[in-house]
């Protein structure tokens, strides 16, 4: 117990709360991670667990001009959809980063998202096939990828 008469939280508590609570897991009523009774939970949502990746393309090439929208639809077809024909979602933004010689850079990003159940074992090497193909193709430092777990329901 801490002085103020609470029990302390862990860092992996909270976590563990945080995850379950996005998940959807356990029903009724919920305690906080401070120990305080939540609202009571939703009904939970329909689907199953599945495996989410972000690439982000960054379209900045070295030599001051940029992969074209024509090049990366190019890219795309012949790369991303034969690697997850099921589909994917293709968002596109702005973005900066950091390089490797410490300069800022600011470009336009395409940011292909993908969804795949946790049974697709050869996800990996093609996502990894996407990133590295792309790096070569465009001269690209890297290709940003993000990780997360979701409930998918179609």
């Amino acid at each position: 117990m801490t002085r103020e008469g609470r029990m302390p939280v862990s860092r992996r508590t909270v976590t563990a709360v945080a995850v379950a609570a996005v998940l959807g897991l356990g029903g009724g009523a919920a305690a906080s991670a401070a120990g305080t009774p939540a609202a009571p939970a939703q009904a939970q949502s329909p689907g199953e667990i599945w495996k989410r990746t972000e690439l982000f393309f960054g379209t900045g090439k070295p030599d001051g001009t940029e992969v074209t929208d024509k090049e990366f639809a190019a890219f795309s077809e012949r790369e991303i959809t034969p690697a997850f024909p099921d589909g994917f979602t293709r968002l596109d933004g702005s973005g900066q980063w950091r390089g490797g010689t410490g300069t800022i850079v600011r470009e336009h990003t395409h940011v292909i998202v993908l969804l795949y159940p946790f049974a697709d074992h050869d996800a990996e090497r093609r996502i990894e096939g996407l990133r590295a193909g792309y790096e070569k193709q465009f001269q690209q430092e890297s290709v940003l990828r993000s990780d997360s777990v979701e409930k998918v329901s179609f």
